[in-house]
């Protein structure tokens, strides 16, 4: 068994289970502004109020993973990307605080309902920032990191962070319709409505730049046997767009959700074919980057006990907080 590979699949996971399970309450941070104060925006933390913390267990891991079974590419990824990791984290830290303060704290609760938005966007940025830093590729000099401290600002990585703004926002306003009645799932809808089609064009403006960053990514997309999922991807986007846009005019609650998701896979599946198999793209395989097989044996064997036990308990969460929010929620007044 190559444990290089095991240890790769095991972080896109973890990053996967992230952007599935913390983007729709990121979205919910960013779209918060447009509720109206008192009883909606009350609704909306509610909707996430018991995951919110657990959702970020997923992001840990893949950091954790990444530092533990390739650590020459932690090693560069952190210097070359320190600007946007730090962003992102205070953001997390912003909107995690303001989470429970405006309900401990009610007098000042504009203040922390502008930090529980400010936060999100601001680790929703940092995040496509990153994404797109990396894809566009780290200068490395020797086995470590060569480039300078503004390498990662450019046009790409600045649509990539715009884009995962929108995206997130439709995580969450179709969060919100699944696990709303009332006002807020008409106006969650409504939001819907606007930030698919917007979704579509950051997805096209980004899958159209991506291939001519690297040439590999070129050849990994426009030959073969890469030619097998570049053909019949657009079809599929246009399949779950459609899917999406269906069960947003016929009034489905759970569907949105599930078919924003799906967009979300897509681009993952996509994003993984750009890569594979480096972890730094056109720098650093991940057999390059990879810890020794020992290393890499003795932390599997945590792995293998510690990832059932977050799945049960993530999936235990959500099964007892199934059903739409009311008015009391998760937070009483």
């Amino acid at each position: 068994m190559d444990l290089t590979v095991v240890w790769a699949f095991l972080i896109a996971f973890a990053v996967a289970a992230y952007v599935v399970l913390d983007g729709f309450d990121l979205g919910i941070g960013i779209l918060f502004p447009a509720f109206r104060v008192g009883k909606e925006r009350d609704q909306a933390m509610n909707a996430i109020a018991p995951v919110w913390d657990g959702n970020e267990t997923w992001l840990v891991l893949g950091g954790g993973g990444l530092m533990a079974a390739f650590p020459l590419a932690y090693a560069i990824i952190l210097p070359a990307l320190y600007a946007p990791l730090i962003a992102m984290l205070l953001g997390l830290v912003f909107r995690g605080v303001a989470f429970e303060f405006r309900w401990r704290d009610p007098g000042h609760r504009p203040a922390w309902d502008s930090a529980f938005c400010v936060g999100s966007v601001i680790a929703t940025f940092a995040q496509g920032v990153t994404l797109g830093a990396l894809l566009q590729g780290i200068t490395i000099e020797g086995r470590a990191y060569g480039g300078g401290w503004w390498d990662w600002l450019t046009p790409f990585s600045l649509l990539t962070g715009a884009s995962l703004i929108v995206g997130y926002a439709l995580l969450g306003a179709a969060w919100l319709i699944w696990k709303t009645e009332g006002k807020i799932q008409a106006d969650a809808r409504r939001f819907a409505r606007y930030l698919l089609p917007a979704m579509l064009v950051a997805l096209a403006l980004v899958s159209l730049a991506t291939p001519f960053l690297e040439e590999k990514y070129y050849e990994r997309w426009f030959d073969w046997p890469g030619l097998l999922v570049a053909l019949p991807m657009p079809l599929l986007v246009a399949a779950a767009a459609s899917g999406l846009w269906y069960s947003l005019r016929h009034r489905r609650d759970a569907y949105p959700f599930f078919w924003a998701l799906s967009l979300f896979l897509l681009a993952m599946i996509g994003l993984a074919i750009s890569m594979w198999p480096d972890v730094i793209p056109g720098r650093l395989s991940i057999w390059d980057a990879a810890a020794p097989y020992s290393s890499q044996l003795f932390m599997l064997v945590g792995a293998a006990i510690l990832i059932p036990i977050i799945l049960i308990y993530t999936g235990w969460s959500y099964w007892v907080f199934r059903g739409k929010v009311g008015d009391e929620g998760y937070h009483k007044h």
